[in-house]
């Protein structure tokens, strides 16, 4: 399957804007599709400062429940759905409908939109919330899911949505459900983990610690995670969950203890309880995904913390040269 022409849904998010400026880079024509406007949303701006004036770019702003996908899905060879509402927390209460509409009914559009134009392959961004609590091994796709948060309820129904349209006879579109464990990098959303601890390092500003800070999490830079997503598109699958994550799990004291050692300073922290939905554990187990996609993630932990660091460094220094 050659990589043309290519739809990014979700282009103005962290993961999504990365994954465009790569496909770019290989030749490939994107349409890039989100809701955000780029004058009205200071992340969505950001995020997209690097791709709307790049030949081969075309963004479409508007929701994936209202447009008529038709027309711009029918020239792609494949269609990357990044687009979703992230966040565990905010998933509880009032705001579940949102999610109800942006992970499920808006990936049941974007799927029979595929049908219709007979596309060949669509890569999907799941999430490891999927797994819910933790297991004393890695976590393997044979795992029965089960999922802590209503976000995770929503990631797992857009994922078993997209293979079950996959596993229809004649499916003239083929899934590939990337389980994405932890990304983090520049221009990561700023209400996840890595990227608040080095800000709270850079600021001093108090770091909010849920739990004791023993909970592991499986970190993945953003670099590895577009490489996987871009791999997915022409991968021998027809459909498949597969895992995507950092090669190790580590726990919050040590994220911090490496935060001290990438910034040079030590991160002031409150403490406060473990939080709805959150889990003990993630850790991917990368053996199918290596058999399918060839994949092994080349960056470490301290190596992108680094990257990310330096990334927040020079993104407050131009913000103070602004305001003198």
């Amino acid at each position: 399957m050659q990589l043309d022409k290519v739809v990014v849904t979700g282009v103005a998010g962290f993961i999504g804007s990365h994954l465009a400026e790569a496909l770019l880079g290989r030749g490939v024509s994107v349409v890039g599709v989100d809701r955000r406007r780029a004058e009205e949303d200071l992340v969505a701006a950001e995020n997209l400062a690097g791709l709307l004036e790049q030949p081969g770019f075309h963004l479409v702003e508007g929701d994936l429940t209202e447009l008529d996908l038709v027309p711009m899905i029918g020239e792609a060879s494949t269609v990357f759905h990044l687009a979703g509402l992230p966040g565990v927390r905010p998933s509880w209460g009032d705001r579940f409908g949102e999610y109800l509409s942006a992970n499920i009914a808006a990936t049941q559009r974007v799927l029979e939109a595929c049908v219709t134009t007979r596309l060949p392959r669509l890569v999907l961004a799941s999430s490891s919330s999927v797994y819910g609590g933790s297991a004393d091994r890695p976590l393997s796709e044979d795992d029965l899911p089960a999922p802590r948060s209503p976000y995770g309820v929503t990631k797992l129904a857009a994922e078993r949505l997209a293979l079950a349209y996959a596993a229809r006879p004649d499916a003239p579109t083929s899934v590939v459900a990337l389980r994405y464990f932890t990304v983090y990098g520049p221009r990561q959303r700023p209400d996840m983990a890595i990227g608040r601890i080095l800000r709270a390092a850079l600021t001093r500003d108090h770091l909010r610690l849920f739990g004791d800070g023993s909970q592991r999490r499986d970190f993945t830079y953003v670099d590895d995670a577009v490489a996987a997503t871009i791999a997915a598109a022409t991968a021998p699958a027809h459909g498949e969950a597969l895992n995507v994550g950092g090669g190790r799990s580590w726990s919050m004291l040590e994220v911090l203890e490496l935060a001290a050692e990438v910034t040079g300073l030590d991160v002031p922290l409150v403490r406060e309880g473990r939080q709805l939905g959150d889990v003990e554990a993630t850790d991917a187990d990368l053996t199918r995904t290596r058999a399918v996609l060839g994949y092994q993630p080349s960056v470490s932990l301290p190596d992108g913390m680094s990257r990310q660091w330096q990334w927040i460094a020079a993104q407050h220094r131009l913000a103070i040269a602004a305001s003198v």
